[in-house]
């Protein structure tokens, strides 16, 4: 008796670690103490688990678990800043698979009272939608599959059936208990995970990132319920509300409707009244070298760094940091300017900053700090570029019209550093290539930003 008490003390303590790791991550300056606290809890959590007195443990579970816990680190090791949103998504199907393995295995030992029916149910179809869901998004996040939404005819018509057809064969199943039933919702609601995650593109990914990791939460919370597991509840249940919380915010960061994200498509196809416009020529850039740019550094008073996945891609940040460094002892006022949506993963430029040891002080969100660029002497732009897309305010027929952008143009000097003038992964043009304040710094990031240092230690 006494066993089992200490066990629940123990999810107790695993909860309160979880919440203090989601408050920790919260801030940057708490963020690797959350993660402690995070892993602590679990490490408590599937201990207590293991000591529960059941007659079905398997020996064979705790070399599974070793064997997880190796792969975890390698992939964890392995894995590159550019390949974090797509090892995420990845690891969110990986907790829906669970749920529905495990709704399975329940399904098989037999009748079941009519609660633990709809337990079961639940639990599958959260899971079989966030599975299939994550992998799509891994796939469209790695470039294995196009970004570009599926818009399908009748879509939402096609998502209803489905929903309806789901809603219809619970009843079913709950009221009859045949496992045929609970197969073919399963195998719906997996096509419907795909679907609703096909329809989505470009810009509205790192949103989906978010939403899916909702989807595991509320996936876990399902499972606790199933398996009588309080601690597994409360995890979920954080997880599911705080991955939905983080969706709403960057939905309005971006002046769209949370529903619109989810249902519908991005840039797929253009305003009606767009298509009836001539096409217009994208116009001239002006290009400049790192040894110019590196004198008008010198020059400057204020400097806005605005981050992006190019700078992801180069690995670029610590180049970027000794940019910074340069400048700041040369009195330059250095400052960065981080879009919500910047990269491909919510936070995404923010990790790579502090994985650079870039002060904490000086990242600013775009709230923060957009009312800054027309006293600002010089606008980097590393890799950037539909979160500082002009169309987004000047062209109302803009796919991205309305969502709010960073306003670099503003600024007295723009300098967008891109492989090339290719579009961002919205698939739009950006006006602000062609705008007389702007010019074009061509290269990869880190060779380009490790030149213009060089220059200005010369």
């Amino acid at each position: 008796m006494l066993a089992i008490e200490l066990i629940y003390v123990a999810y107790i303590v695993a909860a309160v670690l979880f919440i203090l790791a989601l408050r920790g991550l919260s801030s940057q300056e708490t963020a690797k103490r959350g993660n402690v606290y995070g892993i602590v809890g679990m490490a408590i959590a599937i201990g207590a688990t293991l000591s529960l007195p059941a007659g079905d443990f398997h020996p064979l579970l705790v070399g599974s678990i070793a064997i997880a816990a190796v792969i975890g680190a390698v992939m964890a090791l392995r894995v590159g800043m550019t390949q974090m949103p797509e090892m995420v998504a990845l690891l969110h199907s990986f907790v829906g698979l669970a749920a529905v393995l495990v709704g399975f295995s329940l399904q098989l030992r037999g009748e079941a009272p009519l609660a633990e029916r709809v337990e079961i149910y639940v639990d599958v179809i959260i899971g079989a939608i966030t599975t299939t869901g994550s992998v799509l998004a891994f796939l469209k996040l790695r470039g294995t599959v196009s970004g570009k939404p599926l818009l399908l005819p009748a879509r939402h018509f096609l998502n209803l059936a489905m929903l309806i057809a789901i809603v219809v064969l619970g009843v079913m199943y709950g009221r009859d208990h045949q496992d045929w039933t609970l197969e073919v919702a399963a195998v719906i609601a997996g096509v419907l995970g795909m679907h609703l995650v096909a329809a989505i593109g470009g810009a509205d990914m790192p949103v989906v990132v978010s939403m899916l990791n909702s989807y595991s939460g509320w996936t876990a919370a399902a499972a606790g319920f199933m398996l009588k597991q309080d601690v597994l509840i409360i995890t979920g249940a954080l997880v599911g509300s705080s991955g939905a919380i983080l969706s709403y915010i960057m939905c309005r960061a971006m002046n769209r409707s949370i529903w619109n994200v989810i249902f519908g498509g991005f840039g797929a196809t253009p305003p009606p009244s767009s298509a009836k416009k001539p096409a217009q020529p994208a116009g001239d850039v002006q290009e400049i070298d790192a040894a110019t740019l590196a004198q008008r550094l010198r020059e400057s008073k204020n400097v806005i760094i605005v981050p992006g996945y190019g700078m992801a891609v180069a690995r670029a940040q610590h180049a970027v940091r000794e940019l910074t460094e340069a400048l700041r002892k040369q009195g330059v006022n250095v400052r960065f300017a981080i879009h919500p949506v910047a990269g491909r993963l919510p936070g995404h430029m923010n990790v790579l900053l502090a994985e650079a040891n870039v002060p904490y002080d000086i990242v600013l969100e775009m709230d923060e700090i957009n009312h800054d660029f027309p006293t600002t002497d010089v606008a980097i732009v590393i890799g950037a570029n539909d979160i500082v897309n002009p169309a987004a305010e000047e062209d109302p027929t803009c796919p991205i019209a309305g969502m709010p952008v960073l306003q670099v143009w503003k600024s007295k000097l723009v300098v967008v550093n891109k492989r090339s003038r290719a579009a961002g992964y919205a698939g739009i043009d950006n006006p602000l290539f062609y705008k007389p304040v702007t010019k074009m710094l061509f290269g990869d990031a880190k060779d380009a930003i490790e030149k213009v240092v060089a220059a200005l230690k010369a």
